[in-house]
């Protein structure tokens, strides 16, 4: 219900915002201004969408939850569709989900109603290169005489077939 109220709203405030606004300040004002918060809010997007990305990886690489900065991701995208698409209203909600406070504010009250039953990370884990992993410990004894060795794998124990050259 909530889905269809707001594809029914949305269409709605936009066409009322356009029409008074292109009324007040004249159609290529309005036209410039929807082209130049589109450009802007790219710009913006990009930029966070890369701390974003980072945040993630950093979360990822340091094992932590990466529930919030998936959710700052998700939300910088869902900002970029919004400021793509020609409007004030969706500009307004686009560019104030630009705002990190507000997304925070936002995550915290998705979480209070979200209850997680598990989380695992991956069994396999990524730590710092130590010196001390390029050292393999093993068990070995002394050979003096030819005849204590066990014959090599690769000698023949068989004549050539004559289908190959030695």
């Amino acid at each position: 219900m909530w889905l269809f109220v707001a594809f029914v709203a949305v269409p709605i405030i936009e066409i009322a915002l356009f029409i008074q606004l292109g009324g007040a300040i004249g159609v290529w004002a309005t036209l410039g201004i929807v082209i130049l918060t589109a450009a802007i809010g790219t710009m913006l997007v990009r930029e966070q969408g890369r701390q974003a990305l980072s945040n993630l990886r950093s979360s990822f690489s340091e094992l932590n939850d990466p529930s919030e900065p998936l959710a700052h991701g998700a939300m910088i995208l869902f900002s970029g569709a919004l400021l793509l698409t020609p409007g004030f209203f969706t500009d307004a909600v686009g560019f104030a989900l630009l705002v990190p406070a507000l997304r925070t504010a936002a995550f915290n009250y998705i979480r209070k109603r979200i209850q997680v039953q598990s989380f695992q990370m991956g069994a396999q884990t990524r730590s710092a290169h130590n010196p001390s992993d390029d050292i393999i410990e093993t068990e070995y004894h002394e050979v003096h005489d030819a005849e204590d060795l066990p014959p090599h794998p690769k000698s023949p124990t068989h004549r050539p077939s004559g289908w190959t050259k030695h």
